[in-house]
């Protein structure tokens, strides 16, 4: 799915150019990366591989760290939303729903619990973690958004209650790419001479 407006195809793979995703419907290209605005991760550059500390592969898998820089004056809040750009739906899977971000320059930890989540793709608020069959290599698109009103929607939301609180009020907004190919899960065995 390659229909995705011009100022957001340059910054994805064509893999990773999902017609649903979230930015191409609640950006343009006034608010993308609007003065400097950009989304990043201290455990991963644009395009690198997800480690598998952050996916269903091993065990006590956590979300990934973010961190942002100061979006657009006026912004109240920031959202961030995380999607499969590889699923075949009309809509990628919602692999996280977070918001509640103050509207300022700031960072999520690894693992850190969000102020507000919502639902992913399976009903819960947590990070969904990436699964992909052994071998097989999925694209997950992190998007972040700043509004110029904060959002009044409870805990819990869906993706598409969260999309229509923040439509027409995005100030700016920002996209971090990163690939995940499935591999075999840790089994937790550690190899100890001990044991042999």
């Amino acid at each position: 799915m390659t229909d995705l407006p011009d100022w957001l195809t340059a910054k994805l793979p064509p893999a990773a150019r999902h017609a649903g995703l979230a930015i191409a419907s609640l950006g343009d290209a006034k608010t993308f990366e609007r003065g400097g605005f950009a989304l990043t991760s201290p455990a991963f550059k644009g395009g690198d591989e997800l480690d598998p500390c952050f996916t269903a592969k091993e065990e006590d898998a956590v979300a990934p760290p973010l961190e942002w820089t100061a979006p657009p004056p006026g912004s109240q809040e920031l959202i961030v939303i995380v999607e499969d750009a590889s699923s075949d739906s009309a809509e990628p899977a919602c692999h996280w729903l977070v918001w509640g971000l103050a509207g300022q320059r700031g960072k999520l930890l690894e693992g850190e619990v969000p102020p507000r989540a919502g639902k992913n793709a399976v009903g819960n608020s947590e990070w969904l973690l990436p699964d992909p069959p052994v071998g097989e290599t999925r694209h997950y698109v992190f998007q972040i958004f700043a509004t110029d009103l904060p959002l009044t929607i409870m805990p819990g939301a869906n993706r598409e209650e969260v999309m229509a609180a923040i439509k027409g009020f995005v100030t700016g907004c920002a996209v971090l790419y990163a690939p995940f190919t499935g591999v075999e899960a840790d089994d937790g065995f550690i190899d100890d001479p001990e044991f042999d």
